[in-house]
């Protein structure tokens, strides 16, 4: 028993290390198409803000659904002190994309921030998936105002009282009082 949970941390430890290559380096510009509740943005356009970039899709995803309460909430508290949320739509559905359907998905998730698709993930992919073992899409950026990652949450869900949800949000606000 002792030694599957020490290859267990071990195993977190590595993945903790890949993500750490990752925090300190500018973000590369995105490749996002079709952009809803916003005119097409660039990254440098949102250079001077923190922002945080979500991976979604839906309507299977859970862990989507059980964030996209979170999301809402620091833009609603946060858009104002100097957060962008971007929510970036990646198809994994078998049926074919539909524009419309994006949008219905996310306004029943209530999202009121820029969201874009992401075809062939494209973005996704240069910023996470090529960059090692992964086992989540759903990944979260969190950068600095400069364009700089700084915070990362590799996938699955935050939710308001656990422990992902309070260090995504202590990372926003550490970020924010930055100048």
């Amino acid at each position: 028993m002792r030694g599957w949970l020490v290859g267990l941390l071990m195993l977190g430890a590595a993945s903790v290390v890949a993500e750490d290559k990752l925090v300190g380096a500018s973000a590369p510009e995105w490749r996002l198409a079709e952009w809803q509740n916003s005119t097409p943005l660039k990254l440098a356009d949102l250079k001077g803000k923190v922002v945080l970039v979500r991976w979604w899709t839906a309507p299977q995803c859970t862990y989507c659904s059980a964030t996209a309460p979170a999301l809402n909430e620091f833009y609603q508290v946060y858009h104002e002190k100097g957060l962008e949320i971007v929510g970036a739509y990646h198809h994994k559905s078998t049926r074919p994309l539909k524009l419309a359907d994006v949008k219905a998905h996310s306004e029943r998730f209530g999202f009121k921030f820029p969201v874009a698709i992401d075809p062939e993930w494209r973005t996704l992919r240069e910023w996470w998936l090529n960059r090692g073992e992964r086992d989540f899409t759903s990944v979260t950026f969190l950068l600095d105002r400069q364009g700089v990652i700084r915070h990362i949450h590799p996938g699955g869900q935050y939710v308001k009282g656990d422990a992902d949800y309070a260090a995504m949000k202590a990372a926003i606000e550490r970020l924010l009082a930055e100048k």
